[in-house]
């Protein structure tokens, strides 16, 4: 399995150089704001969007899920990368690296993980938005193996961490119910919600 994990890599990152205009593409895609601001952004907008109350506190638990998992998702990665170093491709290979050489383990992806837990907690209060942040998602993880900083099942593992880390948050949320629709009464006494 290795073996093609690598192989698949060694192709994607071939493509490096052939198309200029598209390696600036992934440059942009693959930094470390333009998704971040992009996935940030789009929870800050759904905790003040809503048709009605109800629809508007609907994202709200939506966005409460989204950083539970955030935070769940990278405590997950980081117990991992306790147990098991994967070093970058970069260090095993002569790659066209279009990102700097980051330090931490390569196995699972921790921006995967993140991105993906947004992108599915959104989705289960919002379905437009959510398929929207997956594809947003799928493009950063894709940029990251096409920049040479991950491998393919480095983003897979860390695509499926953050999604069942997500669905894990949203059943720990039934469990804990009151305390979320008390925090949004909260804000909105505060003129934050």
């Amino acid at each position: 399995m290795a073996d093609a994990d690598e192989a698949v890599f060694l192709w994607i990152n071939d493509w490096v150089g052939r198309a200029p205009l598209f390696d600036g593409a992934m440059e942009w895609v693959v930094s470390d704001y333009l998704v971040p601001v992009v996935l940030t952004l789009t929870l800050v907008g759904l905790w003040f969007v809503g048709s009605d109350a109800a629809a508007r506190q609907k994202h709200q638990i939506g966005v409460f899920v989204a950083v539970g998992a955030l935070a769940l998702a990278n405590w997950t990665i980081f117990i991992i990368n306790q147990l098991y170093m994967r070093d970058r491709p970069f260090v095993d290979h002569d790659v066209s690296l279009l990102f700097y050489q980051t330090t931490d383990p390569s196995f699972p992806a921790n921006p995967a993980a993140a991105s993906f837990a947004i992108a599915a907690a959104v989705w289960g209060v919002n379905r437009r938005v959510g398929i929207a942040l997956f594809g947003v998602a799928t493009l950063f993880v894709f940029a990251r193996v096409y920049a040479g900083v991950h491998y393919p099942l480095d983003v897979i593992a860390g695509a499926v961490i953050g999604i069942a880390i997500a669905r894990l948050v949203f059943k720990l949320r039934d469990v804990l119910e009151p305390l979320p629709t008390m925090a949004i009464r909260a804000a909105r006494i505060l003129c934050l919600a």
